[in-house]
């Protein structure tokens, strides 16, 4: 398999070294798990902030001494030590090019230990935080989550509310039930 990995596979290969991660955390007993995801997002964004440091990392032709030479240099004193021997597993296997998607993957390993659930709102106006609290506990009660909310606001929505909750969606909007109102009539 090439160093480049695209779509769903690339997801799946993230998903399996960010586990692998966690257990090596867990196992340990004393490294804190966010520390770990901390340093993993440095390393993501030490990669994607350069243009330059990103086509050497991507780039099939240099070989992984080379990498493994500019990882050390960049990484060895930055990282704890677990996530820097993390880093160089991956460029022996040539993944260091996935290391954001294994970040975003850990992310989401922690929030399902933690019980964890990110939730976009949209609403047709802005609330006043005692009606977020209360919506977020209602959300917080049904999914039986402690829920981190991501507020937004589409005046065109006219009403209600629009939840995203881990790709579910659930349109409460008045311009959703309009245009359930109106393919309904079509029908007739």
């Amino acid at each position: 398999m090439t160093a480049s990995v695209k779509g769903n596979n690339c997801e799946l290969i993230a998903k399996r070294w960010a586990k692998a991660l966690l257990e090596l955390v867990q196992e340990d007993g004393h490294i804190s798990k966010e520390e770990v995801l901390d340093d993993l997002r440095q390393v993501s964004d030490v990669i994607n902030s350069s243009s330059e440091l990103s086509d050497v990392i991507n780039n099939p032709a240099i070989s992984t001494e080379e990498k493994q030479i500019v990882l050390c240099k960049l990484f060895q004193t930055n990282l704890m030590p677990v996530v820097y021997n993390f880093l160089i597993a991956l460029n022996l296997k040539k993944r260091v090019n996935i290391i954001s998607q294994i970040a975003d993957e850990f992310s989401k390993e922690l929030d399902d230990i933690n019980n964890v659930a990110h939730v976009s709102i949209t609403s047709a106006i802005e609330l006043d935080e005692g009606r977020k609290e209360d919506i977020k506990n209602k959300i917080s009660q049904k999914i039986n989550k402690n829920v981190v909310p991501d507020w937004k606001v589409d005046n065109s929505i006219i009403g209600g509310l629009i939840f995203d909750i881990d790709e579910l969606i659930i349109d409460n909007s008045v311009r959703h039930k309009l245009e359930d109102l109106s393919k309904h009539i079509i029908k007739e």
